[in-house]
This record gives structure tokens, C-alpha cells and sequence, in this order.
């Protein structure tokens, strides 16, 4: 079957090169109806990859080790839930997961209206521009990291999974991010072959589905991600600024700057030339994210290493990168109007959107800065979490700020409600006032809070005083700034707020941490044929209440020498307690780690409204007429 597989893949690759050729033919000699053969070539395309994903997906199921990648990720006694997973653990799997899931989405592309809606012309050049990059990753799938190796002779049991992607988050959050990478190939893809075509930008409209599901994915692929970080790794945060976080947040930036931008551009008509940029560079972002991970040219935690394509990739960035450009600066602009006053709706977009650009490029230069110091050093410069709090949270904060009025302004300028805008200041204030006799007085916590208030304030409040809001898409947009303001909220107690105490405990000993009394009630070891458990008991006091007890393990897998702790959390609306096994003391007693983390649930309450709520704002059938 390896060979079956590998060869598929490799039909598949020479299929693409064959439908580019046959594409471009067809668009010099003006003769675009015969892109039908090049929209059915699609589908066998995506058959084909679905077929050799069949067959991976088969061999871990059964647990082949005479493939390389299941030898590699899978063992006897890895769960079956783990197994299916295992198709997206390794570097290999991941890239054959994104080819699949690019190309069934082109071969969808097709029977929508959108790509019904765009001109021949357009639709050639979008193919054009497709076919390359679909080759170009199948092109690495059968040269560099081809996942269908044969591992000679087969070993009797695999080395087993990462301890640390044993967990639900990981289930889905390698799976979403991997979507949202490569659903961002149809807008980009559109947005180029327009800009390429000269024809007007109608492209916006017709891949605006496309565009939101993209950021849906993306979105909660980094949120699950960050709950996963903050459940496995036993460290008490959800961000830690690696790069491998960093490597998605990049063009999560750029594609949230286009959502705002391509509003301003499908109301007033402007913008045409940035739209095709920043969507472009989305997609370019996206792959850049996968050649942090896997090229080796920065330390991670959960990075794949080096594998041989870190050239290739590269190679392919500057390449599309130039042809980003190139397109925006010979795109036809149809027209378009000038934007208004930058104190009104459309001026804040563009404000909020060059932020989260900004913020792009700031996550971005911090993370290669090891590269680019070595420019001018022999020991590369690394950032740490101060530099990106210093810099980003200011960013975050002034985006709650921004949305917090943009409902309230007109289209062109001045105020369209001033009720609404004297009540979100009135909220930004008063919260501030609050927080601040509270005890809560660091700056940036300060102003991040009531900022998050003053959003929320707006969010709701737009609903009842601006009748023309309680749209179907307006209430989803609404929803959004909500779950944003609810995370900033989180965020903004979390970190700065958070009380952590690191204790060494015999049993019936206690300490107190945050307020609260924490008990070694038990301690006790378990085994099976997969691990051994160390498991604490903890009994949590706030005076004389019993609040709840918690159990974090110690586990020491099977074929790893090194212990993998599994935290415990005791959850809450407001405090939460966290709960880390550090290991034994020399006389048996149980060294434990405890942190009271204030409203950081409200991050994976405000995560879960801002990944649900764009699905409010997909546009079916009868929207796209009404528009």
C-alpha cells in the first residue's frame, strides 16, 4: 500500500501540472469554456488525495507499522480517539491534511454562487494561480515529506504519541488551525485572479463565506490551542509567546484587518488595492506560520524541526509574496472613492484594521528577531514575553477602545447616536473608577478592563438603540465585539492578577495561596499498561467552606523517561484554581504548585462567543439577493 499511496500522489501531482497547462492554453487562446474540464480535473484531483489519505488513515487505524509515520506516532496502547488524531500530529500527515482540505475546498468552490458570480476571465486566472499552489504542495508531499515511507524491516510496536498531545484540545485544535490555513487559499486565490484579470472587485462578495469560515477556523484553532497550553503544559498560562503561538496569531491579524477593511471596501467602494494585499498575504502568512514550525529556524516547544524544507518553503513565500504585490499595484480600482474623515465608522475600521496589522508585524519581528540578530551578533537575540506584553497588549487594548465606538459614529463622519457614545464613556469611566477602588491599579490591567466594560457596554446597548443593527449579520457582528470584550476582560485579571505559591506538603499538611487553604488530603500511585499515575488529592478551604478538591496526576508514559504532569483545575466565574503535581519530596511527601487565576474562564466564555457568532454573519441564498 505504500507504494499505491505514494503513487497516487504522485498522478495527483502530475495531474495538477497537466490541468495548469491545459488552463493556461486554454486562457491565451481565449478560449475560457473550456475551464469546465479544468473545474471536473479538480475534483479528480481531490479524489485522488482523499484516496492516499484513505490509506494513511487505514494504516493507523490498524496500526501498520510498516509505515514510517504510524511506527512514528501510534503504539499498542494509544487510545483510538489518539490514533484517528495521529493523521495530523507529524509534519507529514499535517501538509497531506492541508493538500485534502485545499483541495476539496476548491473543488466546493465551484458549484457556489460565488464563483459563478466572477467573470471567465477571472475564474482562468483563479485556477492559474491555484493550480501552482496546489502543485507546490504536492510537489513536497512526494519529495520532502512524503508520509508514506516504508519502515524496513516493520518493528512489532510504535514509538507512541507525545504525552502532550494526549489531550481533547489537541483533537481539534492542529485540525481547525490547519482548516483556516487552507480555506484562506479561495479568497487569496480570488483576490489575485481578480487584481490579474482587471476586472472589477467583485471578488469580495463572492468569497465572503469563504473569508468568515476561514477566521472561524483559525479562531478557534488558536483558542483551543491556548486551553490546551494552559490544561498540558502545567505553567499556569494560555500564552506564552512561542513561536509556534505566534506562527498562527500572524495572519489571524491580517485576516481579522481584512474583515474590517473589505466592509469598508464592499460599502464604499474603496480600498481595492489593499484588500488584494492583506487577503493575499493572509494566505502567504499561513504558509510562513508552517515554515516556522517546521524549518528549524527557531526554537519551539512543540515545533516539528527541520525536515528538509525549510529552502523549498521559503522559496515559495518570496515567490508568492512578489506576486502579491504585483497584482495589488496593477490592479484596476474601478473608481473607487475616497475615504472619509477618519473621525467617523469607516476611519475607525481602517484605524482598527492597520492596528491589528501592526500587531501582525510586530508578533512577527519579534519572533524572527533571533534570525535577524544574527545579522550583526554571533549569539542571536532572543525575545522574551516582556517585549510582546510591552508592545501587543497596548494594541489589544486599543482595539476594545475602538470598538467600543465605531457603532456609535456616522459612515462619513461625526456622530450618528450620542446617547450611545456619552454611555460607552460613561462605562469606561465608571468601570475604571470601580476597578481602580477595588484595588486593581496596574495601568495597562486598568485600562484593559474598563475598555473591555466599555465594549461589551456598546456591543448590547447598539442592538436596542440602532434599529437598523437587528440584522441577522448585524447581531452576529455585535456578538463578536462581545466575546472580544469578554476575553480582554479575562485576560486583563488573569495574568497581572494572578496569585501562585509553590509548596513542598507531607499528608494533612496545608497552605495557603490567594486567600484560599489548600489541604494534601491523599497521595497515591497507580499503574497500567501505558503509564504510571502519582496522583495527589487537594482539599480547597476559603475559610471554613469547603470550595472543592482537586486531583493533578504525575504520569510517566511508557517508553519516555521523563514525567508529563496533569493539571487539575477547580473552575469558577471568578477565582479559578489550578493545581500542578510537581513530583515527590525525599520523604514522601508531594511537591505542589497552586495558582488562583481571577476571571480567566471569562477567556474561553469570550473565545467560544467570538468562534460561534461569525456563523450569524454567513450570507445564504436570499442575502446574496437582497445585496
Amino acid at each position: 500500500m505504500h507504494m499505491t499511496a505514494y503513487i497516487t500522489m504522485l498522478f495527483a501531482l502530475i495531474g495538477t501540472l497537466f490541468l495548469g497547462g491545459w488552463t493556461a492554453a486554454a486562457f491565451l487562446a481565449g478560449r475560457q469554456e473550456r475551464l469546465v474540464f479544468s473545474e471536473r480535473g479538480q475534483w479528480a484531483i481531490t479524489t485522488l488525495l482523499l484516496f492516499a489519505s484513505g490509506i494513511l488513515l487505514r494504516a493507523l487505524v490498524l496500526r501498520d507499522y510498516s509505515f514510517l509515520y504510524v511506527m512514528s506516532h501510534v503504539d499498542s496502547t494509544l487510545e483510538l480517539a489518539y490514533v484517528l488524531t495521529a493523521f495530523w500530529a507529524g509534519s507529514e500527515g499535517s501538509l497531506l491534511f492541508w493538500a485534502v482540505v485545499m483541495a476539496l475546498s476548491a473543488a466546493v468552490f465551484v458549484f457556489t454562487p460565488g464563483y459563478r458570480a466572477l467573470s471567465e476571465r477571472t475564474r482562468a486566472w483563479f485556477w492559474l494561480v491555484f493550480f501552482v499552489i496546489q502543485a507546490f504542495f504536492l510537489l513536497m508531499l512526494t519529495c520532502w515529506v512524503n508520509p508514506f515511507v516504508q519502515a524496513i524491516p516493520a518493528p512489532p510496536d510504535g514509538k507512541g504519541m507525545n504525552p502532550l498531545l494526549r489531550n481533547p484540545g489537541m483533537i481539534f485544535h492542529p485540525p481547525l488551525l490547519l482548516l483556516g490555513y487552507a480555506v484562506y487559499v479561495i479568497p487569496a486565490c480570488a483576490a489575485l485572479s481578480a487584481a490579474l484579470s482587471g476586472e472589477p472587485p467583485a471578488w469580495i462578495r463572492a468569497t465572503r463565506n469563504w473569508s468568515i469560515m476561514a477566521w472561524v477556523f483559525l479562531t478557534s484553532g488558536i483558542i483551543l490551542g491556548a486551553w490546551w497550553s494552559y490544561m498540558e503544559l502545567g505553567w499556569g498560562g494560555y500564552w506564552a509567546w512561542d513561536p509556534v503561538e505566534n506562527a498562527s496569531l500572524i495572519p489571524w491579524c491580517t485576516g481579522t484587518a481584512f474583515l474590517h477593511t473589505a466592509i469598508v471596501g464592499a460599502r464604499r467602494n474603496a480600498l481595492a488595492r489593499s484588500n488584494i494585499l492583506i487577503m493575499a498575504l493572509t494566505f502567504v502568512l499561513c504558509v510562513f506560520g508552517t515554515y516556522l514550525v517546521r524549518s528549524g529556524v527557531v526554537e519551539s516547544l512543540h515545533a516539528f524541526g527541520e525536515g528538509g524544507v525549510a529552502a523549498p518553503l521559503l522559496s515559495f513565500i518570496l515567490f508568492l509574496s512578489a506576486i502579491s504585490v504585483a497584482a495589488a499595484l496593477i490592479a484596476k480600482t474601478g473608481g473607487q472613492r475616497s475615504l472619509g474623515n477618519l473621525a467617523s465608522r469607516e476611519g475607525l475600521l481602517v484605524i482598527a484594521a492597520w492596528t491589528l496589522i501592526a500587531l501582525g508585524f510586530v508578533v512577527g519581528l519579534g519572533t524572527m528577531w533571533p534570525v535577524i540578530s544574527k545579522l550583526w551578533s554571533a549569539k542571536p537575540v532572543g525575545l522574551d514575553a516582556n517585549f510582546y506584553n510591552r508592545v501587543c497588549l497596548p494594541l489589544f487594548v486599543l482595539l476594545a477602545l475602538l470598538f467600543s465606538a465605531c457603532p456609535w459614529l456616522g459612515w462619513k463622519e461625526g456622530v450618528r447616536d450620542k446617547r450611545g457614545l456619552a454611555t460607552a464613556a460613561i462605562a469606561l469611566a465608571g468601570s475604571a473608577a470601580v476597578f481602580a477602588a477595588l484595588g486593581y491599579r496596574l495601568p495597562l490591567a486598568l485600562l484593559g478592563a474598563a475598555g473591555a466594560v466599555s465594549c461589551m457596554t456598546t456591543a448590547l446597548l447598539a442592538l436596542g438603540l440602532l434599529p437598523e443593527l437587528r440584522t441577522r449579520q448585524s447581531i452576529g457582528a455585535m456578538a463578536i465585539h462581545l466575546g472580544l470584550g469578554l476575553m480582554v476582560l479575562g485576560v486583563a485579571f488573569s495574568g497581572p492578577y494572578q496569585k501562585s505559591a509553590e509548596r513542598e506538603l507531607s499528608v494533612g499538611q496545608s497552605f495557603e495561596v490567594g486567600g484560599y487553604t489548600v489541604t494534601l488530603k491523599e497521595l497515591h500511585e497507580k499503574s497500567s499498561s501505558s503509564m504510571a499515575r502519582l496522583i495527589a488529592e487537594l482539599e480547597v478551604k476559603k475559610g471554613d467552606r469547603t470550595i472543592g478538591t482537586v486531583i493533578p496526576e504525575r504520569r510517566l508514559y511508557r517508553g519516555y523517561e521523563q514525567p508529563f504532569a496533569e493539571v487539575e483545575v477547580l473552575p469558577g466565574l471568578g477565582d479559578e484554581i489550578f493545581a500542578v503535581l510537581l513530583g515527590l519530596t525525599e520523604d514522601g511527601g508531594a511537591s505542589l504548585k497552586v495558582n488562583v487565576n481571577p476571571l480567566v474562564n471569562w477567556i474561553w466564555i469570550g473565545g467560544t462567543i467570538l468562534s460561534l457568532a461569525p456563523l450569524f454573519i454567513l450570507r445564504g441564498r436570499k442575502g446574496r439577493e437582497r445585496e
